[in-house]
């Protein structure tokens, strides 16, 4: 299951880019274990993600917590909490 990893505000200048595409193995079934198993895999990664309470996500354009499951997902994203002004 592809799929596409949109990044925005510094976690895009901690990962390095973005966007990419990743397949994760069918064991990850939640963004939080999407998030883990992307920090497992390069150091830029886990130091992007390395503050979760300061992460927020999106599940196909829908705003998620991080426990949400991510089976059938097309696209995630993941940011900084968004203010107003």
């Amino acid at each position: 299951m592809a799929i596409r990893m949109l990044y925005f505000a510094w976690v895009r200048e901690r990962v390095g880019t973005g966007e990419e595409l990743v397949d994760p193995p069918a064991s990850v079934a939640t963004v939080a274990a999407l998030i883990d198993w992307l920090a497992a895999g390069s150091p830029t990664h886990a130091a992007a993600f390395a503050e979760r309470g300061r992460l927020r996500a999106a599940v196909d354009q829908v705003f998620v917590s991080l426990d949400a499951p991510i089976e059938g997902a097309r696209e995630v994203a993941l940011f900084p909490p968004v203010t107003g002004g």
